[in-house]
């Protein structure tokens, strides 16, 4: 499985509806794992993202429709990087020319 770290911002609707927010996160969990994921970490963050979530999943294309979902619901807006572990990057540099 793939590992990604998802970078989220409340919108103003959100925000809004802050006191709602944790029900939204398990909700998320739930959504995620029905779907062949696995959240590793949460956190509410401060500075310029207000959450960081870190997952597991089988493949990008269950990524993406898992981040669509959560962009429909209109309470927060996402930045994903693809990670990668210390081993697999120990592999990738084994690979350069």
């Amino acid at each position: 499985m793939g590992t990604y770290v998802i970078l989220m911002k409340l919108t103003e609707g959100g925000i809004q509806d802050i006191k709602n927010a944790p029900a939204r996160v398990d909700a998320g969990i739930k959504a995620l794992e029905a779907m062949g994921g696995k959240l590793i970490a949460f956190y509410m963050v401060m500075g310029e993202y207000d959450y960081v979530g870190i997952g597991e999943a089988p493949n990008d294309e269950t990524v993406a429709a898992f981040l669509l979902g959560l962009g429909l619901q209109g309470n927060v807006r996402t930045t994903t990087l693809k990670a990668f572990s210390r081993d697999e990057f120990a592999e990738i540099v084994k690979k350069l020319p």
